[in-house]
Order: C-alpha cells, then structure tokens, then sequence
C-alpha cells in the first residue's frame, strides 16, 4: 500500500501559508508518476467519491446580496487568473531542460487548468445561470482582470515567450504570481468556511496544489543558482522589475472593494458565524476590511521572503 504524501493528504496537509514557507519538494520528487498516483489517484479521487465532505454553500451566499457578489467578484477574477496561468506554463513546458522538469510542469498546467474550471463552476452552486457566468467573466476580463492580470501576463510572457527564460519564468510564476496570490487564497479559505464550505473546500484543493507549485519551482532556481551562481544579478532583476510592476497594479483597489461586499454581508449574517475564528484569537465577525487585507499582505510578504531566500536571492532583491 502507497502511502500518500503529506502535502497530497486532505487530512494533513499543512495550511498554504505553512506548507509555502517550510515544505521542500523537487521535479524529480513530484513527476508524472506522482502526480497519478496522489493527486489524480488519491487526493482528487476523495474529493469525487464523497469521502472528503462538501456542505456545500448556505442560504446566506446562494441568496443575491453582498455575499453573493463577493464570492462573484472573487471566483470570477480566480477563474481568469487560473487560466492565464495555465496558458503561461506551456511556455515552461516547452523550455523544460529534463523530463522531470517537463512532467512537472505539465501537471502544473493541468493543476492549473483544474483550478479554473472548478472556480467557475462554483459560481453554478451559488445560483448563477451558465449565461450569467459567462457575463461576469466578461465583465471582469475588461475591468479587474484587465488592470491587474493583463499586465502581469505581459511581463510573464516577456521572459517566458519572447526571451525563453525558463530560470526567469519559473522564478516569475513562483514570486510574482504563486508567490503574492497564494497567501490571499489562504485568507479565503479560511473566511468562506462557516458562510460556504463548498467555497473553502475549493481553495483548500487549490491551496494544497499551490504548496507543491510553490516549493518545486522555488527547489528548480535553487538548483540553478547553486550550479550557475553568476546568474544570481540576472534573476534578481527580475524579481525588482516584477515587484515594481506589482506595486503599480490597482489590486488593493480590487481587495477593498470585494472585502467591503464581505463585511456588508459578514454584518448581515453574524449570528450564522458565530464565534468562528480567522485565526487563533481573533472571532472573523469582528475583523474589519483593513484587517484581512493587512493580514494577506503580510502573509504575502513573509511567504515571498520566505522563498525568496531558499532560492538564494533574498539579499538586494526588493
């Protein structure tokens, strides 16, 4: 009998923020093979067979309102990045220098491929029509997703497409994308789970794929820059320009305005939340906006810290 991975197992793997910060995984450890056995094989199929539990969504977020909305606006812009992730791997896929980094980063692309799907199909289970759906991702593919996401594909597929840097697209992917969006998707996680379980079961599937994303590519610079040192300038350049370009992007605006949904909504159904704690000593229905959005930004800043210094560019790289 195989025994599955820690990171792979629904019962114990770590939270995205623990596992993004302390796991080391590498191409080798987490090949095609692996992939069919513990996460098509094993993960995935615990999810299909009803094993791993879905409450599904409660009245609160399947009733039109600001939680309806919130959990719109974010799945919607979740959907579109997912998908342009997929589509920038294909890059990495191509440039892969060895089979292991090939069958990698093709289950990454599948992975992310998944993740899509699923985001936008649980906007089905909280009562939006195909039609609908398909208006919001529309609408959000010109406005949010266009401010935000458009120009992080263009500095992506820069390095990945127009330069094949496969060292500085996997860096790209791993800080500037995995890196910053991994940590809010563990705050959603976590606020979803007494107002839509359904909702934090998809992110805790999606959040344990992001653990091994984020650890085999940070494993695939450190070997990089460990063999070829002199690379090192090369690679933090990239990280400062990546920074830069985050640092322009509106996505606060974006947080503010899907938190402010939240708290209209978390006001209008504190009694089903109850004493329901964010983390450890705080109850989520006291947080306000600025809160959880100060508390994704610094699990961002200390999980890219954090990865930034295993890959050997922590020094000089902001």
């Amino acid at each position: 009998m195989t025994t599955t991975p820690v990171e792979a197992d629904w019962d114990r793997a770590p939270s995205v923020l623990e596992g993004a910060r302390t796991m080391e995984l590498t191409t080798r450890d987490c090949n095609l093979p692996y992939w069919l056995r513990h996460v098509a094989g094993t993960m995935l199929r615990r999810l299909s067979d009803g094993s791993v539990p879905d409450a599904g969504p409660t009245d609160a977020v399947c009733t039109p309102g600001p939680l309806r909305d919130a959990i719109v606006d974010e799945f919607t812009f979740r959907h579109l990045a997912e998908e342009k992730a997929a589509r920038a791997l294909s890059f990495l896929v191509f440039h892969a220098p060895d089979t292991d980094d090939l069958e990698f980063f093709s289950t990454q692309l599948v992975d992310e491929a998944r993740h899509a799907r699923i985001f936008r199909e649980h906007l089905l289970r909280v009562g939006l029509s195909p039609e609908e759906i398909a208006a919001e991702v529309a609408r959000t593919a010109s406005t949010t997703a266009a401010a935000v996401l458009d120009p992080l594909e263009e500095f992506g597929l820069r390095v990945l497409r127009d330069e094949g840097d496969y060292y500085g697209g996997v860096l790209v992917l791993t800080v500037l994308v995995e890196g910053i969006l991994a940590p809010a998707a563990e705050l959603s996680e976590r606020k979803w789970r007494p107002l839509d379980p359904a909702a934090a079961l998809v992110e805790r599937g999606a959040n344990m794929d992001e653990i091994r994303h984020l650890a085999v590519g940070s494993s695939v610079v450190r070997r990089y820059l460990t063999e070829h040192p002199g690379q090192r300038p090369r690679l933090l350049e990239i990280v400062t320009e990546g920074r830069r370009l985050w640092e322009k992007l509106p996505m606060q605006e974006v947080l503010f305005r899907r938190e402010s949904l939240f708290q209209e909504g978390l006001a209008e159904h504190a009694a089903l939340i109850g004493d329901y704690e964010v983390w450890p000593g705080r109850r989520l229905v006291d947080t306000g906006i600025e809160e959880r959005m100060e508390a994704a930004a610094r699990w961002s800043q200390e999980t890219q810290d954090t990865r930034l210094e295993y890959m050997l560019l922590s020094d000089g790289a902001r």
